[in-house]
């Protein structure tokens, strides 16, 4: 014989369950991200409203103004990249430009031009070009236009400089 009280009660334990399920997965913020795999060339410009994670061959642009790029270790870039956020683990070649923060970690590699307001570049990562500290509010584009402007300090010669001054 049937018995609905115990199939209701075992269907209401379910949908709260459920509900609790969906409860707490809304409770963390989703992390939207799309990969390029190892395996992937892509040719042409990259523009969206998402983080990107590249382990793959890029040539062309990347535009993701204000999302994450992340470089990975297998990563190959050729390409301008304009991003809040670029953290490099690959070997980047091409200019980049960032509205937060650039972190060039230990096995990176950039040949290019660099403006960010923040960056951080870990030892043995490698940094060819010139780079440009650019205050994120533009406070000091303000006190930049009074005085003399000055053009970007070549990271070699920075690295040289502190070189020959500890010896």
């Amino acid at each position: 014989m049937l018995q609905p009280p115990d199939n209701s009660k075992n269907q209401s334990q379910s949908a709260t369950s459920t509900s609790n399920f969906s409860a707490a997965k809304t409770v963390s913020a989703p992390v939207e991200q799309a990969t390029i795999g190892r395996s992937l060339v892509i040719k042409g410009e990259i523009s969206g409203s998402e983080s990107l994670y590249i382990d793959g061959k890029i040539e062309g642009s990347i535009n993701l103004g204000e999302n994450r790029v992340t470089i990975g270790r297998n990563g190959h870039v050729a390409a301008n990249i304009a991003a809040r956020e670029v953290v490099i683990m690959g070997k980047v070649q091409g200019n980049i430009q960032c509205s937060d923060r650039l972190d060039i970690r230990s096995e990176g590699t950039v040949t290019g031009d660099v403006v960010t307001p923040r960056i951080s570049v870990e030892d043995g990562a490698v940094l060819k070009g010139s780079v440009q500290v650019k205050s994120a509010d533009g406070k000091n584009d303000k006190h930049q236009a009074q005085s003399k402007p000055a053009e970007p300090v070549k990271f070699e010669q920075q690295k040289s400089m502190a070189a020959t001054a500890g010896a």
